[in-house]
Parts: C-alpha cells; sequence; structure tokens
C-alpha cells in the first residue's frame, strides 16, 4: 500500500468520482462525502487500506444503498487481521468491508418487485406452539406468558405464492452472532 494515499486523497482523484458519477449521477457528491465522513469518524476505518474503503463503497453504491450508520441500511467495517508493516514488525492491518444492514435486505426486497409482504417481529415466552424444522412453527401471538424475548421470527411471501418463515431463537441468534460479527464478539 502506497504510504502516501489516504481515503480522502484516493475519493479526490478524477477517475474515482467520474466512477461514481458513472454510478450514481448527480448524487455522487453526497455519496462520497458520506464516505469521508464515515472514515474521519472511525478510527479503525480511518486505519484502513483505502483501496479496500472505496471497493466497500462501491459495492454500496452499486446497490444503490446509502452509507449512513444512522440509516441502516449498509456499513462500511473495517477488520483487523495480522501482518507486517515496511520494517518487519508484526502489526495489525486493517481492510475495510461492505456489510449490508437488514433495511438494506428489506430495500433491495421491495425493489425487486417480487414481494408481497414481508414481515419480522420478536416472539415472546408462550408464543410458541409447535416446533417442527421440516413443516415450520406454528405461533399463537395471544399466548404470550411473559414480556421474555425468546426468538425473533421473520415471514416472507412473494407474488408467485412461495413463502417461507424463519425462526431462530435469541440463543440461536447469540451464536450466531458470535461466529459471524465481530462487533458482537467485542
Amino acid at each position: 500500500m502506497d504510504n502516501q494515499l489516504t481515503t480522502k486523497s484516493l475519493f479526490s482523484q478524477e477517475k474515482v468520482k467520474a466512477k461514481f458519477q458513472e454510478m450514481l449521477g448527480k448524487r455522487a457528491t453526497a455519496f462520497i462525502t458520506s464516505v469521508l465522513q464515515i472514515v474521519a469518524a472511525n478510527k479503525l476505518l480511518s486505519k484502513a487500506d483505502p483501496m479496500s474503503v472505496y471497493q466497500a463503497a462501491a459495492v454500496a453504491a452499486t446497490l444503490d444503498l446509502p452509507l449512513n450508520n444512522n440509516l441502516g441500511f449498509a456499513y462500511i467495517i473495517p477488520y483487523g487481521t495480522k501482518g507486517t508493516d515496511d520494517q518487519g514488525r508484526d502489526t495489525t492491518i486493517y481492510v475495510a468491508q461492505f456489510q449490508m444492514g437488514y433495511k438494506g435486505f428489506i430495500q433491495l426486497a421491495q425493489r425487486s418487485g417480487q414481494v408481497r409482504k414481508l414481515y419480522a417481529t420478536e416472539i415472546y415466552e408462550g408464543q410458541v406452539i409447535s416446533a417442527n424444522p421440516l413443516t415450520g412453527y406454528e405461533f399463537d401471538f395471544a399466548k404470550k406468558t411473559s414480556d421474555a424475548v425468546v426468538g425473533y421470527a421473520a415471514r416472507l411471501e412473494l407474488l408467485n405464492g412461495f413463502e417461507s418463515i424463519l425462526y431462530m431463537t435469541t440463543d440461536e441468534l447469540k451464536k450466531h452472532g458470535a461466529r459471524f460479527s465481530q462487533t458482537y464478539r467485542k
């Protein structure tokens, strides 16, 4: 990595601006500004390889998802890996990666024009009536016995009639987070 290249200097290059202009039209300048603000506000992301920030931002631009941590559509996340610096010393090298938020998945589903209904909700203690991994889960929302959330369910129905329900217990979600989310582990 060229030590002189920063994310700000990379995104100031005309060819980079032109690429985002091609993807986003007149929204390109605002998008680039949001990327630079996100990088400036995150100490680890500011240490990330500028090209990896560019690549993550390009994925968000291609999907036309805003990069604003407050909105929850998409994120640029810095991941640290062990490496060596120019002097051969052990160090942490940061690489930025695109991460879609749940609102981004909803946005893309809506844009597909194939979704009839999409819901998600908490499942409270007492509401799980039956659990069959082959035929699905049955819930009775009137049978809530406490305010303890025991899981979350999502339901998708497409225009062609396909439907699917996903249910995960809070324990399953915690295991998933511990396995796949660096932020959750911390």
